[in-house]
C-alpha cells in the first residue's frame, strides 16, 4: 500500500535581525548629556557669580588636594565627601569654575536619567526620542533657578540616584559589579551630607528584600560582602580622619550642628489649611480629588467597559495637567513652595499606583525619600533640586494605571512633543536666570569677565561691583605677598581662584557653620600666626550681600573702618593679630611678611 508522504514544508526565509548597536546608542546618549550640560553652562551657568558659596566646596576640595585631613585640619558641620569628589574638578581641561559648573550640570542630568530608568523599569537604550527628550526637560526643571556650582546636595542626589540604579540593575541581571558598585555609591552619599544617611538604609533594605538575595549558593558570604560594600566609604572616611588625629573632632563637629527635620515640607498646609485653596498648593487639592475618583474608576478593573477606559484617560490627563500647572505656577522660585507641592503629588501618586497595579512602586518611594533628604537643609529646606524628577515621576506613575491601549502615536509625534518640552523648559530656565542670576544682577548687567582677574575664573560673567571686589583681592595679594593668606569672612572662592593657603581651619565662618570648638581653634591659629609671621589676613568692611545689588565698592577706606562681623569672631581675630595694620581697596587687614 502506498502511503502518501506529507508535503515538505517550505523552509522559512531567514529573518534579518537588525543589529542593536549598543555602543552607538550609548554614544548618542552620552553626546546629548554632554551637549545639554555644555549648552546650559554656556548660556546659564557662567552668568552670575557671588564670592561666598559659589566657591565653598571648591575651597574645601583645594584643602583636601593639599593633604589636609577633614575635621582635624578642616572644621566642617558636614562630612567632607563632596570635597573629596570635587578634587576631580581641578583635573578638568577647562577653567576651574567653568568646569566645576559644567560637571554639576552633568550630575543633575545623570541623576535625572537614573531616576527615570528606575521608575519606567526600562533600559535607557530602549528609550525612544520622546522619552529621552522628556528626561532632558526634567533635567532643566531640576536646575530651575539654582546656581550651577559644586554643591553637596547635588552630589547627594546624584550618588543616591546612580547608586540605586546600579543596585537595581545588578540585582535584576545578576551582575555582581553593578550591585556592589551601587551599594558603594549609596554608602558614599552618606558622607556628602548627613541628611543622605537614609540612602544607605534604603540600599540595604532594597538588597535584603530582593528575591535575588535569597537565591543561589553561598548566600551568606555574598550578603556579607554586599553589606561590606555599603560600609566601605564610611570605614575609609573614618580611618582617614582617625589616622589624621581628628576622630573626636569629627564626632563633635558632625553632631554639633543645628538639626533639620523637614518640617517645612511635611507641614505644607498644617499651619494654614487655607493654602490648599491658593496657588501653587491648590494644585495638590485638585490632584488629590482626581486621584480619589481615578481609584474608584480603576479598582473595578475592566468591568466598567469602554466608559471606564474613557474616564480613566480623562482623569489621567487632568492629573497630568495639575502636575504641569504646578510647575507653571511655581515660576521656578523657591519661595512659592512648588517643589513641596510636587513632592506631595508624588506621595499621592504612589499609593494610587500601588492600589491599581497591585504592586508597590519602590522607585517612586525612592524619589519621595530623596526629596525628603534634599529638603533637610538650613538654607533651601525644600526639594527644589528635584522638581523635574518629582514631576516626571508623578506623570509616569499616572501613566502606569491607565488601561492597555494600542500604540497610536508615531515616533515623530512623541519626539516632537518631547523636543517642544525641552525648548519650553530651556527658555524658562534662561529667562529666569537672565532676570536675576543667583545673588547677582540681570543678564544685561553682567558685563565683566572674571577671567581678566584669574585664569581659573575665565568665562564667568558678573556685575562691575563684584568684579571690582574680586580685582581688589588680587591687587592686595600682589601688594602684600604672604605664604598664608585669609579673607574673612565670606570669600571662599579666593582660595582656589588664586591658589591661596588658608591658615585658618574654617573657610566660611557663618554662624551655622561654627561647630565644636571652632572659635577657640580660630583664635589659637591667630595667636600662632602672630608668633610665626608670614601671613596676610584681609577683613571685609561691609556685607558682600550688597554686591548682589551692584552696590558701590570703594577703592580706598580709612584704616579704622570697622570690619564686617557675624558673631564677633572676626573682630577678635583682628585684635589678636600683631602684624602691621593695612588698608587695600575696600579691605582692612593685618600683614606680617
Amino acid at each position: 500500500m502506498d502511503v502518501a508522504s506529507p508535503p515538505r514544508a517550505a523552509a522559512p526565509e531567514p529573518v534579518t535581525v537588525k543589529p542593536r548597536r549598543p555602543l552607538l546608542r550609548w554614544g548618542v546618549h552620552a553626546c546629548w548629556v554632554v551637549l545639554l550640560a555644555l549648552a546650559t553652562e554656556l548660556r546659564v551657568g557662567r552668568f552670575g557669580f557671588h564670592p561666598s558659596d559659589q566657591g565653598f566646596i571648591l575651597a574645601q576640595a583645594w584643602r583636601v588636594l593639599h593633604g589636609e585631613v577633614p575635621h582635624a585640619d578642616i572644621i566642617s558641620a558636614r562630612p567632607l565627601g563632596s570635597a573629596v569628589l570635587h578634587v576631580v574638578d581641578y583635573a578638568l581641561p577647562m577653567p576651574l569654575f567653568f568646569g566645576s559648573s559644567f560637571l554639576s550640570m552633568i550630575e543633575i542630568i545623570v541623576a535625572t536619567i537614573a531616576f527615570a530608568a528606575l521608575v519606567t523599569r526600562r533600559r535607557v537604550l530602549d528609550w525612544g526620542p520622546g522619552m529621552t527628550a522628556m528626561v532632558a526637560a526634567a533635567s532643566l526643571i531640576n536646575l530651575n533657578a539654582f546656581p550651577l556650582m559644586a554643591w553637596h546636595t547635588v552630589d547627594g542626589i546624584a550618588l543616591t540616584a546612580c547608586g540605586a540604579w546600579a543596585l537595581d540593575t545588578g540585582l535584576s541581571k545578576g551582575r555582581t559589579l553593578a550591585r556592589r558598585g551601587g551599594l558603594v555609591l549609596l554608602g558614599c552619599a552618606v558622607f556628602v551630607k548627613q541628611s543622605f544617611a537614609l540612602a544607605a538604609v534604603i540600599g540595604v533594605l532594597w538588597l535584603l528584600l530582593h528575591p535575588a538575595t535569597r537565591t543561589g549558593t553561598r548566600r551568606v558570604v555574598r550578603l556579607l560582602l554586599d553589606l561590606l560594600a555599603v560600609g566601605v566609604p564610611g570605614l575609609a572616611y573614618v580611618a582617614w580622619v582617625s589616622i589624621g588625629g581628628g576622630f573626636s573632632e569629627m564626632v563633635e563637629q558632625l553632631t554639633g550642628g543645628v538639626p533639620a527635620y523637614g518640617e517645612r515640607l511635611l507641614g505644607l498646609w498644617l499651619e494654614d489649611p487655607e493654602v490648599l485653596t491658593r496657588a501653587p498648593v491648590r494644585e495638590l487639592s485638585f490632584f488629590a480629588a482626581i486621584a480619589v475618583v481615578l481609584l474608584a474608576v480603576r479598582l473595578p478593573g475592566d468591568r466598567l467597559g469602554a466608559a471606564g477606559r474613557i474616564a480613566s484617560w480623562v482623569l489621567v490627563l487632568a492629573g497630568a495637567a495639575a502636575i504641569v500647572w504646578t510647575v507653571v505656577d511655581g515660576r521656578f522660585t523657591g519661595s512659592s513652595r512648588w517643589a513641596d507641592v510636587l513632592w506631595w503629588i508624588v506621595a499621592v501618586s504612589v499609593p494610587v499606583n500601588a492600589a491599581v497595579t497591585r504592586k508597590v512602586p519602590l522607585p517612586g518611594l525612592l524619589v519621595l525619600a530623596t526629596g525628603f533628604m534634599t529638603s533637610l537643609s538650613w538654607g533651601n529646606d525644600t526639594p527644589t533640586l528635584l522638581t523635574g524628577t518629582l514631576a516626571l515621576t508623578a506623570l509616569l506613575l499616572l501613566s502606569h494605571v491607565i488601561p492597555p491601549r494600542p500604540r497610536l502615536a508615531r515616533r515623530w509625534v512623541t519626539a516632537t512633543a518631547g523636543l517642544t518640552a525641552v525648548a519650553v523648559c530651556g527658555w524658562v530656565v534662561v529667562a529666569r536666570h537672565d532676570q536675576a542670576a543667583y545673588l547677582d544682577l540681570g543678564h544685561d548687567r553682567l558685563t565683566a569677565d572674571l577671567g581678566d582677574v584669574s585664569p581659573a575664573m575665565a568665562g564667568i560673567r558678573t556685575n562691575p561691583s563684584t568684579f571690582t571686589y574680586v580685582r581688589q583681592i588680587r591687587d592686595c595679594l600682589d601688594r602684600f605677598p604672604a605664604a598664608k593668606t585669609a579673607i574673612l569672612p565670606d570669600s571662599t572662592f579666593a582660595y582656589p581662584a588664586f591658589g591661596l593657603r588658608n591658615p585658618f581651619p574654617l573657610e566660611w565662618p557663618l554662624p551655622l557653620e561654627i561647630v565644636g570648638d571652632a572659635p577657640q581653634q580660630m583664635l589659637a591659629k591667630a595667636d600662632e600666626l602672630s608668633r610665626d609671621g608670614g601671613y596676610l589676613v584681609l577683613f571685609e568692611t561691609d556685607s558682600i550681600r550688597q554686591l548682589a545689588t551692584g552696590g558701590p565698592v570703594p577703592e580706598s577706606i580709612p584704616a579704622d573702618t570697622p570690619v564686617f562681623d557675624y558673631l564677633g569672631l572676626e573682630k577678635a581675630i583682628q585684635a589678636r593679630l600683631t602684624g602691621r595694620a593695612i588698608t587695600c581697596g575696600s579691605f582692612v587687614g593685618k600683614y606680617a611678611p
